[in-house]
């Protein structure tokens, strides 16, 4: 029976790049991915473009590809990524330029386009926002409106012999189950085919988790080597039988317990995960040890699709402002309190126009805020003042207040730091999927 291997190559878009270069050389793999888009990540992806139209896609994109591109073409092994970001076909024409100056030929590159509705928002403005209810028009200073799109446009590129499919907004699984689509001729309507396909994306899109990366707890959870974790190889055949393993080399385990942790990772309701590829249904997967580092998974299904695409919107949100500073010793904690009233008040008295103001004791309470005990006393705080304004002006403020405690007391503050940044928020809407328009090209080297 047929079967095809796929390494899980990055998790992120900052993900190192040492576990995906061993993969390639030792995993006898078929395909690779590099997940490295998050729910704001495009956001500040479409941000760039607009200062700069070549921008966009993944500052990582010529790091990875300079080590991948020599290896994936010794080895023939396909890669698929949403490197894209906001700008797919600037990284496809960065990717050419890269290989024709590194003398490698015989590479045909593709750029998935469609997720990007930007141009079209003005359509969706009385649509609700799923996070708080308001319709879309109640949001200004809109920068950016991405489509989770699934693997057809991968497929397509697949058919017409591309080596290198860049995205953007993708579906996470959806860049494996491209793959299998494409390699096991599934149907877009077997449902329960696509189901497994995407419990297989799951698995590996994150990548280092599934190894343990996400699962350690010491002491009551611990995996070795996690300096050196390697990263997954999902071995698929064309029943959608999953075993998930790893390089002998590689630091870190893949056991029963790591998968059962990522199939449930970011998953709301186990019977229904909606993709824009199919509603996936792992409630009942069964996961099986056959090996060492070597795990069986088995048994999702699936529905159709909803036929809505959930779209994420950017928009110029707003600028934080924030400060720390350091006390230590006797009475650290008493001194950092005395510190962070003083801002409080300082702030009040220069009427600093403030839409939020957050002020954290770090080690105290910047986690857990008042639900736990506060110790007798600290041996060191460090003193978190930060605040959210409508203009940069206002956000330099508070940084500098947090700064003048230096001399302005308490005694023995140490360490201040001060930092403005401007703050792109995502808000979420679904539209209908025959709105969007997939559409592939194609560069060839």
């Amino acid at each position: 029976m047929k079967s095809i291997r796929i390494g899980g190559g990055a998790g992120y878009g900052g993900d190192r790049i040492e576990p995906a270069v061993d993969l390639i050389k030792y995993g006898k793999l078929d395909y690779i991915i590099f997940e490295c888009l998050a729910e704001r990540t495009i956001a500040l992806g479409q941000l760039q473009k607009l200062s700069d139209n070549k921008k966009g896609y993944n500052e990582l994109l010529e790091y990875r590809m300079e080590k991948v591109l020599p290896l994936i073409k010794e080895k023939n092994i396909k890669v698929i990524t949403n490197m894209g970001s906001a700008n797919p076909i600037s990284a496809m024409k960065v990717i050419k330029e890269m290989a024709k100056d590194m003398k490698i030929s015989g590479i045909k590159i593709a750029a998935v386009l469609g997720d990007d509705i930007s141009d079209n928002i003005e359509k969706y403005i009385e649509n609700q926002v799923i996070e708080t209810g308001e319709k879309l028009k109640s949001i200004s200073n809109i920068i950016s409106a991405n489509a989770y799109i699934g693997c057809k446009g991968i497929v397509e590129a697949l058919e017409n012999g591309a080596d290198i499919v860049v995205t953007g907004r993708v579906a996470d699984p959806s860049l494996v189950l491209g793959p299998l689509v494409y390699e096991f001729k599934w149907r877009f309507d077997d449902y329960d085919l696509l189901g497994k396909g995407t419990l297989a994306g799951h698995l590996l899109e994150c990548a280092a988790q599934v190894m343990g990366g996400y699962f350690v707890d010491p002491p009551y959870k611990e995996i070795k080597d996690l300096w050196n974790l390697g990263f997954p190889i999902g071995e698929i055949n064309e029943e959608g039988h999953i075993v998930i393993s790893k390089l002998e080399q590689a630091g870190g385990q893949v056991t029963v317990d790591t998968c059962k942790e990522q199939i449930l990772y970011e998953i709301q309701d186990p019977e229904e995960y909606f993709t824009p590829d199919v509603i996936a249904d792992f409630s009942k997967v069964r996961v099986k040890e056959i090996g060492r580092d070597e795990i069986l998974v088995e048994g999702a299904s699936g529905k159709a699709a909803t036929e809505l695409y959930k779209t994420s919107v950017g928009y110029k949100d707003c600028y934080i402002g924030e400060g720390e500073i350091s006390y230590g010793g006797t009475g650290a904690y008493e001194r950092a309190k005395i510190a962070g009233e003083i801002i409080k008040k300082r702030l009040e008295y220069v009427k600093l126009p403030i839409e939020e103001l957050k002020i954290d004791y770090i080690g105290v309470n910047s986690l857990y805020d008042s639900s736990l005990k506060e110790k007798a006393s600290y041996d060191e705080v460090r003193l978190r003042v930060a605040a959210r304004t409508l203009t940069k002006k206002d956000a330099i403020v508070i940084g500098n207040e947090v700064e003048a405690l230096y001399t302005n007391g308490p005694a023995g503050g140490g360490g201040a730091r001060k930092y403005v940044r401007e703050v792109v928020s995502i808000v979420s809407i679904l539209i209908p999927a025959e709105d969007i328009k997939i559409s592939v090209q194609y560069e060839e080297v």
